[in-house]
Formats: C-alpha cells, sequence, structure tokens
C-alpha cells in the first residue's frame, strides 16, 4: 500500500511540474514573443501623430518595437532613393509607386493608411479670421503681418499645393513677402513663438501643437486633401514585422485614432 501512494504521489508531482513548465512556457511566449524585433518606420510628417499613438499599441500586441523618423513627403522620399535603410515608408501613393519603380518599396505590400486635408491655425487666444469662402481666406492671408507654412522647395505636400494656390489667386509675390517658412516640423509652431500671425498646414500637424487653436479647414472649393499609404521597404531587417505593423495600421484600432488626430479614412 506504501509503495502505491509513493507512486501515486511520483505521478502528480511530476504532472504538477509539468504543468508548471507548460504555464511557464506559456507565458514567456505572451510576454517575450520569441520573433520579437524593431521595426523602423520611415514616415511623411502628417502622419506622424497617428504612428506616435499607434506604436505602443502594437508594441504591447506583439512584443516588436517601433523605431520613428519624419520628413516632409519631399524628404522622405529622397531619403529613400539615396539608400536610407528602414522597413516599413509612409508617403503619398504617388510617392510609393516611384521608389516601387526603383525597387526601394515592395509594391504589392502597398496600403491606403488615411487622408487629410489643410487647416488655417491662430495662436490660442488670437482673434479668428474669417476663412469661410475663398475670397475670405485671401484676404485673411493678405491682413496677416505673417504666415507660417512648409515650404515648397522642402517638398511637404501642403506647401507645394499652397504656393500653386496663391499664384492662381495673384497673390503669391504678397504672400512671399510675408512667408515664415519651415523645412519640416510643426508649422505651427511658429505662432506660439510669435513669428507669425497664421499657419496653414495639414490639420493633423495643427492639432498637434499646444498653445494654438484650428480656425478651420480650406473652403470647400480650393481644399486639397493629401492621401497617406505605406509600404514595406525592399531591405527591410524583418519583413514580417514590417507587414504586421503595416496590418495594424490599416486596421480597425488605428482607424479609431485618425478622427481624434483630424484624419480620414482613405
Amino acid at each position: 500500500m506504501g509503495h502505491r501512494r509513493q507512486n501515486a504521489f511520483r505521478a502528480i508531482s511530476g504532472m504538477t511540474w509539468r504543468v508548471r513548465g507548460c504555464l511557464a512556457a506559456l507565458a514567456a511566449v505572451l510576454v517575450f514573443p520569441a520573433a520579437a524585433a524593431e521595426v523602423r518606420i520611415l514616415t511623411s510628417g502628417a502622419y506622424k501623430p497617428v504612428v506616435e499613438e499607434a506604436v505602443p499599441l502594437f508594441e504591447k500586441a506583439t512584443g516588436h518595437t517601433v523605431r520613428v523618423s519624419n520628413d516632409t513627403a519631399g524628404g522622405v522620399l529622397r531619403r529613400v532613393e539615396g539608400g536610407e535603410s528602414t522597413d516599413l515608408v509612409v508617403l503619398t501613393p504617388t510617392g510609393l509607386d516611384g521608389l516601387a519603380k526603383k525597387g526601394r518599396v515592395v509594391s504589392e505590400t502597398a496600403a491606403e493608411l488615411a487622408k487629410v486635408g489643410i487647416g488655417v491655425a491662430v495662436k490660442e487666444g488670437a482673434p479668428k479670421p474669417d476663412i469661410a469662402t475663398s475670397d475670405a481666406l485671401k484676404n485673411a492671408l493678405l491682413e496677416a503681418r505673417s504666415v507660417a507654412m512648409i515650404d515648397p522647395a522642402a517638398g511637404g505636400s501642403s506647401g507645394i499645393y499652397l504656393s500653386k494656390l496663391f499664384e492662381r489667386w495673384g497673390i503669391a509675390d504678397q504672400v512671399k513677402a510675408k512667408a515664415v517658412l519651415m523645412s519640416g516640423g510643426y508649422v505651427a509652431s511658429k505662432l506660439v513663438t510669435g513669428e507669425a500671425d497664421l499657419a496653414l498646414h495639414q490639420v493633423s500637424e495643427i492639432l498637434a501643437v499646444k498653445g494654438v487653436t484650428l480656425v478651420g479647414t480650406l473652403p470647400a472649393d480650393v481644399q486639397n486633401f493629401t492621401v497617406y499609404a505605406g509600404a514595406v521597404a525592399s531591405g527591410a531587417g524583418d519583413a514580417e514585422a514590417a507587414r504586421a505593423f503595416l496590418r495594424f495600421l490599416a486596421g480597425p484600432e488605428v482607424a479609431r485614432v485618425l478622427a481624434t488626430k483630424g484624419m480620414m479614412t482613405p
């Protein structure tokens, strides 16, 4: 009888340790994924606020880490064409098409992620100009002491569009004389420092700056929407991790983030 009890005890003990071992292994998988990787993403500036909010959600869900770099659309294009190493690129669809033709990104991975319009901002507490119509916006630009915007030469999509709009309106020289141009970053920050009275930039980037007020978006007849898309880089260090992050950015969880950042689903 004693031997039977000892054998039963050994059997139960063995099962207990095997169960503990399985649970420990499962916990290790859940907390420390075996395939954890670092995903490097190079994104156009307007989409950066979305990426920054998505990163901790993705990292918590997968165990991967994400390193974010950003630039103007033109800057991203030049950096990738110049051979900068990255895993994921967020750019306009046209820009990604060009990179795909040069073998820099994998075309079949491309996915549209968001779109955003151009807004007008003033310093918090400052009077809001009338921008309800094209004529009203034109007058607001002419009356402003200084106007901040992305330098078209830097390749920012909003700056390129606005410079052409001002030429079409016949006010390009007047705006140029008072323009505060930035080659990248948050244009609306020039309102906070007092260097500009008005700022025109992608809505998502205006909302990312504290101490400013979004007056509104450009009138519908002159509004310009920029679509942002992502694609896995041809030389991605971990292509599957990069694809996973791209799927996450295109998924429902990040779709809910877009509206809070002044962006829309494409």
